[in-house]
Formats: C-alpha cells, sequence, structure tokens
C-alpha cells in the first residue's frame, strides 16, 4: 500500500516529516499512515512539474494519448485491487467500486487518450491577404483538489483532459481517502509518464490545498468540493489571475409527474440519492412529488429504502456502506434536528442503524424527510442518505420548487410527456438534466453546474477547451499594407 508522496517520478516522504492517519469508515480503525504534504512539498512538485511541461506539451499528441491509453489498459488489469482500495477507504459498496468506479476510471483516461490527438484550432475568414488561425495551446502547470466522495473516478476527470492536452499536472487528493490516487500514479509510471508530468501531493486543505491555489507558477486551479471552500480556492488564485474551474454542491430536484412510470421512478429516485451513501453533489436530495401520486410513491419508496441492506462496504451483497468519516456522519445527522426543528416530518431513518456489527463503523440509515421549499434541509447539501420530499401541483409549481435554491448542478424528470419534459428541462437553472433516469455520466458528456455549483466543465471537448487557451496567429500573406505615417 503506497504512502508517500509521488513528486518527479518517485515516491518520496514530506519533507517535514508529518503524517496523516487514514481511518476505514467501516470500524474506525486505521488503515495506514500516509506523508502530509505541506506548502514546501507543494512548491517541490510544482517545479518538477514546470520542468517536465516543455518536453511534454511538445510531445506528439498521439504519443500522450497511447500513453493514457495504456494507463486505461492497467487499470482494468489491476481493477480488484482498486476497487478493494476504494472500497476500504471511502466506504463505497465493493459492488459499486468494481462495477461502476473502476469501469469509469478506466472509460475516461481512454476517452482522453482517444482525444489526446483530435483538439483542432481554426481557421478565421478575415481581410483579404491575411490568414488568421487560432491554436488551442496548454495551459502549462495545472493544480487539482480531488475529494473524498470519489477520489478514483474524480482522479481520472481531473486528469485525463489535462494530460491530453498537454498540461503537467499536480494533484492534491483528499487526506481522508487518498489510496487509490497514489496506485493510479505508481501505474503512470510503470506504463512511462515521464517524471515531474504527474505529481501526487496528499495534504491538509488549509495546508497543501491552499498552497497549490495561491502557487504563482500554477496556471488553472481545478477543484471538486465544498462551495464554502470553492470561494476560498477564488479568493487564493487571485494572486497570479490563475484560471479557475469549480464544480461544487448541489441540490438536485427529481421531480416525479402524476403521470410517471411509478416503477422506475421509485428505483430511479432511491439511486439518485442512496447511491454512494448520498454523498454525490448530483444527488436527487430534494424528491418532488405531483400530489396526486406522493402518497403512492413515497409507500413503495420508504418500502424500498427500508430493504437497503447496511453492511461492510467489502461484502459483495452489500449496497449501502458507511459514510466517509465520522464527522460527516455527525454532520449528517445533524440535519435531522434541524428538520425536527423546523416542522417537518421524519418519515424514515433519521439514526445510525441499531446492528452491533455496525456500530463502530459511520453508518447512517437511509432517511426521508418531509419538509416546505424554504426550510433549511430543502436548501442546504446535507451530503448523505438524506433525501427531503417536497409536493407540489402545477408544471409551474414545480419549476419554481426546482429553481428555489442557490444551487444549479443535477435535475431529474420523470414524465412520459416529452413535451413537457423537453420545456420543464430547458426550464431549470442546472448544468444537467436527466429525463426518466438519473445519475448518468459519460466521459463525452460534459459534467458542471451553474450558480452555487460552480463553474467550467469536467469531459468532453468542453474539458479539453477548457485547459488549453486559445492562441490567434496573423499571417501577411499577400496584402499591401500603407504605412500609417508617412514621410
Amino acid at each position: 500500500m503506497l504512502t508517500k508522496l509521488f513528486i518527479d517520478g518517485r515516491f518520496v516522504d514530506a519533507l517535514a516529516g508529518g503524517t496523516i492517519d487514514v481511518y476505514n469508515p467501516h470500524d474506525g480503525s486505521v488503515i495506514t499512515s500516509i506523508a502530509a504534504a505541506e506548502s514546501a512539498d507543494v512548491d517541490l512538485a510544482v517545479a518538477a512539474a514546470t520542468r517536465a511541461f516543455p518536453a511534454w506539451s511538445r510531445m506528439a499528441a498521439a504519443e500522450r494519448g497511447r500513453l493514457l491509453l495504456k494507463l486505461a489498459d492497467k487499470i482494468e488489469q489491476y481493477g480488484d485491487e482498486l476497487a478493494h482500495l476504494e472500497s476500504l477507504d471511502t466506504g463505497h459498496p465493493i459492488r459499486d467500486s468494481r462495477g461502476l468506479d473502476v469501469p469509469r476510471t478506466a472509460a475516461c483516461f481512454r476517452y482522453f487518450g482517444g482525444m489526446a490527438d483530435k483538439l483542432q484550432g481554426s481557421v478565421i475568414p478575415v481581410e483579404t491577404g491575411f490568414l488568421n488561425y487560432v491554436q488551442r495551446a496548454p495551459i502549462g502547470v495545472v493544480g487539482q483538489i480531488v475529494p473524498w466522495n470519489f477520489p478514483l473516478m474524480f482522479t481520472s476527470w481531473k486528469m485525463g483532459p489535462a494530460l491530453a492536452a498537454g498540461n503537467t499536472v499536480v494533484l492534491k487528493p483528499s487526506e481522508l481517502t487518498p489510496l487509490s490516487t497514489l496506485r493510479i500514479a505508481e501505474l503512470m509510471a510503470e506504463v512511462g509518464f515521464p517524471p515531474g508530468v504527474v505529481n501526487i501531493v496528499p495534504g491538509y486543505g488549509h495546508t497543501a490545498g491552499q498552497r497549490l491555489a495561491e502557487h504563482p507558477g500554477v496556471g488553472k486551479i481545478a477543484f471538486t468540493g465544498s462551495t464554502a471552500t470553492g470561494r476560498r480556492i477564488v479568493e487564493a488564485s487571485q494572486g497570479n489571475l490563475k484560471r479557475v474551474q469549480l464544480e461544487l454542491g448541489g441540490k438536485g430536484a427529481n421531480i416525479v409527474f402524476d403521470d410517471a412510470d411509478l416503477d422506475a421512478a421509485v428505483n430511479g429516485a432511491a439511486w439518485a440519492i442512496f447511491h454512494n451513501q448520498g454523498q454525490a453533489c448530483i444527488a436527487g436530495s430534494r424528491l418532488v412529488l405531483h400530489e396526486r401520486v406522493a402518497d403512492a410513491f413515497l409507500e413503495r419508496f420508504s418500502a424500498l429504502a427500508a430493504s437497503i441492506r447496511l453492511g461492510d462496504p467489502l461484502d459483495p451483497e452489500t449496497e449501502m456502506g458507511p459514510l466517509t468519516s465520522a464527522q460527516h456522519r455527525d454532520r449528517v445527522l445533524s440535519y435531522v434536528a434541524v428538520a425536527q426543528e423546523q416542522g417537518a416530518r421524519i418519515l424514515a431513518g433519521g439514526k445510525a442503524p441499531d446492528a452491533a456489527t455496525l456500530a463502530q463503523g459511520y453508518y447512517v440509515q437511509p432517511t426521508i424527510v418531509e419538509a416546505k421549499p424554504e426550510d433549511r434541509v430543502a436548501q442546504e447539501e446535507v451530503f448523505g442518505p438524506f433525501v427531503t420530499v417536497l409536493r407540489f401541483g402545477t408544471d409551474e409549481e414545480a419549476l419554481a420548487i426546482a429553481n428555489g435554491t442557490a444551487y444549479g448542478l443535477g435535475s431529474g424528470l420523470w414524465t412520459r410527456d416529452l413535451s413537457r419534459a423537453h420545456k420543464l428541462a430547458s426550464g431549470i437553472h442546472a448544468g444537467m438534466c436527466w429525463i426518466n433516469c438519473y445519475k448518468r455520466v459519460n466521459p463525452g458528456s460534459p459534467f458542471g453546474g451553474v450558480g452555487q455549483s460552480g463553474y467550467g466543465r469536467e469531459m468532453g471537448f468542453e474539458a479539453m477547451h477548457d485547459y488549453t487557451e486559445a492562441r490567434s496567429v496573423w499571417v501577411n500573406v499577400d496584402a499591401k499594407v500603407p504605412p500609417h505615417f508617412k514621410r
């Protein structure tokens, strides 16, 4: 198990010698201790990335792509090991780590491996006698900060487009869940990524993260995490006016109309909120139900939630594991009291499970709360297996509820009326909308939000463009340019 920083192609101890304990969320035991990067370590990583940038950016794009494709093959080869690390470290059920996280990680690196030599410039029609073309040039050294909820997958989302476009990377995984990202670094070295192209510096946000965000040698910072931390990232980036990409919180509205296929909607809504214990920015955490079907829906939905198998994430039968940290479990449970104080009804869950085998872990029962749109539990991101139920009567009311928070990341609609679906999808203020499904992602489809959910996009052509600068080149082919100053 890898526990050191990865800088300039080597695994090294932190300069100050500090370490951070990494915990197993199933039982609270210490898995291992990792090196804790601080400002000086980040400086070394940025220096290594700066040295590596000229050769990496000049490398044939197809060759950069070939390395990413080889990495995707390696990830599949070691898929079981990576899935085990991810479940041990984060609490993801092993069936999800093996069946979703690892394949999506490999698919993302493979997509951008194929994209590396597809990034094209353009020719602009200008005055006769001139040729004007636009190149897409890499930014340089980019800093990337990956959260604790999907560390393996988000590592690929961040690094894939950045490397394909010709940038070098300094990436900080969360100090809570660094193990799978460090293993990816080792695989990258094995397939031949040159030293310094990728550097991994796990550490605390207020030290390593802060230094990466403010570093004058970093041309772009890409961050996934909370909205509050995103604001601090923007403030720290101002010193050299680096570009900033933010994928922040969400409070997704998942709207069920009275003509929906209720069986599909019930299952889809459970997936939207209870997958990964609700620890997803795109979670359908506001369940917006038409008043004519709300009671029937809740009867089925509550029964399904009660049947979800909580347990050891390494058990293939487990459907929902623990939350990733004790601190976060306590934060999620604190919202039960918030809901009760504001008069909401707790329809299910709202506490840790009773099973003695889970008592040492960071578990929370699937929780269903019925509230009002203005209540805190309908406005603030809980980020756990906690869904707020709201009712509506008309399409206009549904749209008002959907747009009634500061967030704008994911949203969902369940209806057989495609005219209504297209109309509402266009009216919802969110970066993504799923119709008769939820939480679908693909490396070719842009992922990101609006409002307090951030700006910039992961994946697809948009991500490649976000990791490049437009460079305009003018050529005088045969134009006769009279002198401006005549003598």
